[in-house]
């Protein structure tokens, strides 16, 4: 006979054991994400200890909804190989472009990082950083529930010996170190540059190269890279995001590596 009293408690004993555990993490990635869910998955499988954090019930960012609510994504020849290497059937549509069932994609996405080991904790916002020395050692994260309704609850925080910025065209971490840290961002205007128009090749290529740290800590992935360094959007295409994340996972992993 089921007892009501023992589920409730199996789910916050088992909750916050994880929670407990992820305190303190190697890497702590803002945003989920596919650039997000790929850096997870890379960094997790490195043996590296990640935690994801995603304000929204459902994770995996704008990828659900394909182009236009038609749940089909596009990605470029360069990328299929990382869709293959997570298991994600593409199909040729002409030479050099590839179509993929845009829920399949994200679903896998999710599954394979937190089978690698990742931690993903959805419904937590990041309102804050943690700053010692210029530079990032962690979050402060509430419910998303409390910043969706104005409440004034006080905060907790993780430490991060890296933090990824994968929270998309908001640039949600980076903004508020420019706006809250007297220090400039790693970027031509020391602040978030902000994203231009769409053009679709220029932001592909532009979203590889702005993967790079953009303030001491701090890695940017995805989409956020274009927004912080001034790049173009690229639309339904998400080549470059897989790309991203897979660079922001090696970039992060390097320096994990440097430091031991």
């Amino acid at each position: 006979m089921l007892d009501e009293v023992v589920i409730t408690r199996a789910i916050v004993k088992r909750y916050f054991d994880k929670l407990n555990d992820h305190l303190e993490v190697e890497v702590a990635i803002v945003g989920g994400g596919p650039a997000g869910l790929v850096a997870a998955k890379k960094l997790a499988s490195a043996g590296h200890k990640v935690a994801l954090f995603e304000r929204k019930l459902s994770v995996g960012g704008g990828m659900w909804g394909g182009g236009m609510m038609m749940n089909e994504i596009v990605v470029q020849a360069e990328a299929k190989r990382v869709l293959d290497e997570f298991g994600v059937d593409c199909h040729e549509f002409q030479p050099g472009y590839y179509t993929a069932d845009s829920v399949l994609a994200i679903s896998t996405l999710c599954s394979q990082a937190a089978k690698a080991g990742a931690t993903i904790f959805n419904l937590v916002s990041m309102e804050d950083v943690v700053i010692r020395d210029q530079r990032v050692i962690g979050l402060v994260i509430n419910w998303s529930a409390v910043e969706m309704g104005g409440l004034h609850v006080d905060p907790l925080t993780i430490k991060a010996d890296w933090v990824i910025d994968a929270t998309g065209h908001d640039s949600e971490v980076l903004r508020v170190i420019a706006r809250k840290v007297d220090a400039r961002l790693l970027t031509e205007s020391g602040g978030v540059m902000g994203e231009k128009s769409l053009w679709a090749e220029a932001a592909e290529l532009s979203t590889i190269d702005n993967t790079k740290e953009a303030f001491p800590g701090v890695f940017t992935a995805g989409m956020c890279a274009n927004a912080v360094f001034g790049s173009y959007r690229m639309g339904p295409v998400f080549g470059g995001m897989l790309l991203s994340g897979e660079k922001a996972a090696q970039e992060v992993a390097t320096r994990l590596g440097a430091a031991q």
